[in-house]
């Protein structure tokens, strides 16, 4: 009966014109598809600097360790022995301390490289970790692939010439880089300006990159026939009496002098340097820490690599997904990082000072500070260009409804989501 009334009714109105109010309505209530997310503390439950033997228990899983244990390794690595209960299936390793690599000791000097003999996981890149004494030389060379490299302690003059016959030669101070493109031949020397010379990260874009596969002058040099050498420099097989008869890699020799003059060239000198003065870059300072972005807009000549210095404060964080993989060196402090590798695959690993890090360019992660000291690390990315997605400014610029239906938050939550991109925030 009250439907005929209702149908009337509406029949009515229709006809005289009227309009009838819209019901107001409400969102339905929400209802759970899955069960929700646990509140759990997955906190970082020790850090290198405990006292503590470190045991594989979080909450109420797990249990002591009761056979052989390295319990400086342990201390190092709490979210491998005891990790969160967000960590979920399987995600390769991706992590490598320097600490770890085979050492290669010259006369003046040492190197050790990460590739993917290392860290397989780091398909697109690798470093090397080179040191060099005061005067001492890593001998002209070059290679297939770009170099990127970052002064840690010391200085270093370089020298190179490129393909159109100019030249090149600076030097370079802590905080410092240099880029050198594909082929371009190069030397690096450790100036006086610190009694203990130089160290430095050399970075490749190349994850199966080795220090050892260098083409070196003194290698190249020692197995041609002298006679074929002398036609080429136009004189007599005696002049290359003292040559070495194998590969000096890195070796011994008078500082550099600071006035070093660069030969004349008829072709002129490099146009666009090879060198970049980072440490002269005033950071953008943020909530929870600092960035300097370095790319092909501020250095020219780096066309296959870029990178950004950051420090976060304790507490801090660094949240997001970048556009290409990024390998990470961390130079201080205690970092934590949650690698996202999609379909519920979580993994997460801890970093302290010397070590690598690296992700895939599809998987989201965050960066934080576990430690009471700034974190200071360097991302670097094979593109000409640094680029990442903050999840914070994702979330805010999507419409709130939506955000909503996904995740379940307020209004008042979603309010607090920040429209510009918040590369380091603070703590809470």
């Amino acid at each position: 009966m009250w439907k005929i009334v209702l149908s009337v009714l509406s029949a009515a109105l229709l006809l005289s014109g009227a309009t009838a109010a819209p019901a107001a309505t409400s969102p339905p209530p929400p209802s759970e598809t899955v069960a929700l997310a646990s509140d759990d503390p997955n906190e970082a439950l020790w850090n290198e600097n405990t006292t503590i033997i470190p045991e594989a228990i979080r909450g109420s899983l797990g249990a002591t360790v009761i056979g052989p244990q390295n319990v400086d390794i342990d201390r190092q690595n709490a979210d491998l022995l005891a990790p969160p209960s967000t960590d979920a299936g399987t995600v390769a390793n991706a992590k490598w301390p320097f600490g770890l690599s085979h050492n290669r000791l010259q006369t003046g000097g040492w190197a050790r490289q990460q590739n993917t003999d290392t860290l397989p996981i780091a398909t697109s890149m690798a470093g090397v970790n080179m040191r060099l004494e005061a005067g001492a030389i890593r001998e002209l060379h070059w290679h297939l692939t770009a170099e990127w490299a970052f002064v840690l302690k010391g200085s270093v003059q370089l020298t190179a010439v490129n393909m159109d016959g100019q030249n090149f030669l600076d030097t370079v101070g802590p905080g410092d880089l240099w880029y050198f493109p594909p082929g371009i031949p190069h030397s690096l020397q450790a100036t006086n300006d610190s009694a203990d010379g130089a160290e430095f990260l050399l970075v490749f874009d190349n994850g199966a990159f080795s220090e050892d596969d260098t083409l070196l002058l003194t290698d190249w040099m020692a197995h041609v026939p002298k006679e074929v050498i002398a036609k080429n420099f136009g004189t007599t097989i005696s002049a290359f009496d003292n040559i070495p008869g194998q590969q000096l890699y890195i070796f011994p020799s008078v500082p550099p002098a600071d006035d070093t003059p660069v030969p004349d060239s008829p072709q002129g000198q490099v146009q666009n340097p090879f060198t970049f003065k980072l440490s002269q870059t005033s950071p953008r300072q943020l909530a929870g820490g600092t960035v300097k972005i370095v790319d092909s807009r501020n250095f020219t000549v780096a066309t296959a690599i870029s990178a950004a210095e950051v420090t976060v404060e304790p507490g801090g964080l660094r949240f997001w997904h970048p556009t290409q993989d990024e390998w990470t060196y961390y130079i201080s402090g205690e970092g934590r990082v949650t690698v996202f590798a999609a379909q519920g695959n979580a993994r997460t690993f801890n970093y302290e000072a010397g070590d690598v890090g690296f992700v895939p360019a599809s998987f989201g992660h965050f960066v934080e500070n576990i430690g009471n000291d700034t974190l200071h690390f360097l991302e670097i990315s094979n593109s000409n260009l640094f680029q990442d997605v903050s999840l914070n400014q994702w979330l805010a610029l999507t419409p709130p409804e939506l955000v909503k239906a996904h995740l379940g938050l307020s209004d008042e939550t979603i309010s607090h989501f920040s429209k510009t991109k918040q590369i380091v925030v603070g703590p809470s």
